[in-house]
């Protein structure tokens, strides 16, 4: 059996990704459970056949394009570990962005109500209702796969959501129930691209497919925002990098306010924030 060392080497010459020496590493954590620092400071110690087998495997699925984090079935998302399954989009860093926004505009309000439309892994329900411990937090998703993830996700990391199933904001229209702050990170990538895209070769189509011009359920959600949101209260939406400009029209025609944009680490657009 080959050492850490020499797994690793085996691993990193079969990748083709931007990372393949990072990617080699993650695995191998994931099947030994230990961290990285461990893995350098264990590089001659040798595998066990289970080991070897298992870590194999991963490469292997690797080697065919799926994402790490459906490998190892798990992601981090600004200071909290999610479980991920293909039900999901797998949590990015960018929507850690529209987070800290939403964490920020609240902070005067600790006992305010938020939801987060179109939850998959539950990321940012959990991750505010773990800052905000006095608010509550409501998660709404269409799809019961990916709210059994999410609900799994609030247990583990203890934190206080409610979840329910629908479509957009329409399950608190039906209860009556307005927020402070609205969350989403809806599909927004355009269909005719998302064909083209790798990334929905693995990560659910229903959570990338944002229409014709990648805006459709953006526009859905808008028309329902008088309806759920107390006056005053913040939405803040995660975009595409070229979608500023159309979202802040649309934002502007449909309910007569305006939006500002806040761009990425990259300076690409990425949310849309407005007080309605």
């Amino acid at each position: 059996m080959p050492t850490i060392r020499q797994a690793l080497s085996g691993a990193t010459s079969q990748f083709t990704s931007d990372t393949p020496s990072l990617d080699a590493q993650v695995l191998l954590e994931s099947v030994l459970d230990v961290d990285r620092a461990y893995l350098f400071a264990h590089d001659d110690e040798i595998l066990t056949d289970e080991q070897y087998k298992q870590f194999s495997e991963m490469v292997k699925r690797r080697t065919n394009g799926e994402p790490i984090p459906y490998i190892t079935g798990k992601k981090g998302f600004y200071d909290l570990e999610f479980a991920v399954t293909p039900a999901v989009l797998i949590p990015r860093p960018e929507t850690e962005l529209l987070l800290e926004d939403a964490l920020r505009l609240m902070q005067g309000k600790p006992d305010c109500v938020a939801v987060d439309i179109g939850t998959g892994s539950g990321a940012l329900a959990v991750t505010f209702a773990k800052h905000m411990p006095n608010s509550h937090v409501y998660a709404i998703d269409v799809s019961e796969s990916a709210l059994q993830v999410a609900t799994a996700n609030a247990y583990t990391n203890m934190a206080d959501v409610q979840f329910m199933l629908g479509n957009l904001a329409q399950p608190l229209i039906d209860q009556q129930i307005k927020v402070d702050c609205l969350m989403a990170n809806l599909p927004y990538i355009r269909h005719d691209e998302m064909l083209t895209l790798a990334v929905s070769q693995h990560e659910p189509t229903l959570a990338l497919d944002g229409g014709e011009d990648g805006l459709d359920l953006i526009r859905d959600l808008l028309k329902q925002v008088p309806e759920v949101c107390h006056s005053g209260a913040y939405v803040l939406l995660e975009i595409g990098a070229d979608q500023g400009d159309a979202l802040k029209q649309l934002v502007y025609d449909m309910l007569g306010v305006l939006c500002e944009i806040i761009q990425d680490y990259a300076g690409l657009d990425r949310i849309g924030r407005f007080q309605i």
